[in-house]
């Protein structure tokens, strides 16, 4: 923190000035004067008093700052990070179609595919949970043993067959699923939307296009946060390179990253930190948990995994998006209260030490001064910086 390299850099020349005064002026009130008169005393008091104040002002918006150090941070940030889903998206898609193969039935697909999606606590996930319970459709554990494959897919089997469902990177380069120009072609025309790839027994069996609502405050929260200082606002997704793009232009963000891996994630933030930037990562789901830890701030959505929520250095409310520009509020009107206090402490001080030094102030009153002063700082400090 700020203040905590001020007073510590502060301290050793309090000593200084008090014996350099005695060694040039043989005079012990006057030197005395000098070492009633600590500059640390007053930022040692004000700044965490400040810093404390910033985290009641988070609290009562919903917000929870672990710390300050994460506050200052934010403030001094030029980047940030999104991931798509749970984020800039609402968190609760929908499945708008399914796409079939072959001569497989719609409610069959669906059927199989939530029967694995259940097992996996992920807002796509839970779009074919609910789309198949929308439809009546009762799913019984007939299906072996469900593997979850972090931020690829499901791997499991229902009598000798082979199920997967998950990303196209899952079924197609991991899996090794034929990709059919029929199938192909059905791709190129899905915009706007992310896809679930369903493959039975190496075969594809159906795309899966689930509408990811934009969250209605996620372009006026975007033009707050490039208003607030941040240069590069940069959304990362699983998804193709189509909807991301979409998803890009109605958001209004700078730069965006597609088909992007958790370890993908990790790579671009640490690339950005290379490059100078001071990264946030804002994120909800398990596989946003490593680039929330490799950013210099964290920051998961109130509804993110209990995974992303511990690995966050900052929790916003739930649907809590409008909450980072009051969150970057905070934490510059904090780095701009300290600044203040920092230079009001020291030129009030300064004129005590002088003032000492002169012999135009008694030890007794530049103590008082000095102490009515400190107070005074700190109670300001208390008031609200939102």
């Amino acid at each position: 923190m700020f203040f905590i390299r001020v007073y510590k850099g502060i301290i050793p020349y309090n000593f200084l000035i008090a014996g350099l005064a005695y060694f040039f002026t043989r005079n012990f009130t006057k030197a005395a004067s000098t070492l009633l008169v600590d500059y640390s005393c007053a930022m040692k008091l004000s700044a965490p008093i400040s810093v404390l104040s910033a985290m009641r002002d988070c609290a009562r918006n919903g917000i929870l700052a672990k710390g300050g150090k994460f506050l200052e941070e934010f403030a001094e940030s030029d980047t940030i990070v999104f991931d798509k889903t749970g984020t800039l998206i609402e968190s609760n898609p929908v499945v708008k179609k399914i796409v079939v193969f072959g001569s497989r039935k719609e409610n069959e697909v669906l059927k199989l595919a939530a029967c694995l999606e259940e097992h996996f606590p992920h807002s796509l996930a839970r779009a074919v949970v609910n789309e198949a319970a929308s439809r009546g459709l009762n799913h019984k554990e007939e299906h072996t043993k469900v593997e979850y494959i972090l931020a690829h897919g499901i791997a499991s089997s229902l009598d000798g067959k082979k199920l997967r469902i998950g990303s196209a990177h899952f079924i197609f380069d991991d899996e090794k699923i034929p990709l059919t120009k029929e199938a192909d072609d059905c791709i190129n025309t899905i915009t706007g939307c992310s896809q679930l790839y369903f493959a039975i027994d190496g075969e594809l069996a159906a795309i899966i296009v689930i509408e990811d609502p934009i969250r209605k405050e996620s372009c006026a929260v975007i033009k707050k946060l490039k208003d607030s200082g941040f240069k590069n606002v940069i959304m990362i997704t699983g998804d193709n390179k189509h909807t991301a793009k979409e998803v890009a232009e109605k958001t209004g963000v700078t730069d965006f990253v597609a088909e992007a891996l958790p370890d993908t994630k990790v790579s671009w933030i640490e690339k950005l930190k290379k490059e100078g930037h001071k990264v946030v990562m804002v994120g909800d789901g398990i596989n946003d948990s490593p680039a929330l830890s490799a950013a210099n701030v964290g920051i998961a959505m109130g509804k993110a995994s209990s995974i992303a929520s511990e690995t966050a250095d900052i929790l916003l409310p739930d649907d809590g998006l409008d909450s980072l520009p009051v969150l970057r509020k905070i934490s510059r009107n904090l780095i701009s209260r300290i600044h203040g206090n920092s230079r009001a402490i020291i030129g009030i001080n300064s004129a005590l030490i002088a003032g000492g030094l002169a012999g135009s102030i008694t030890p007794q009153m530049a103590a008082l001064l000095h102490n009515s002063s400190t107070v005074a700082i700190s109670v300001n400090a208390m008031s609200s910086l939102d």
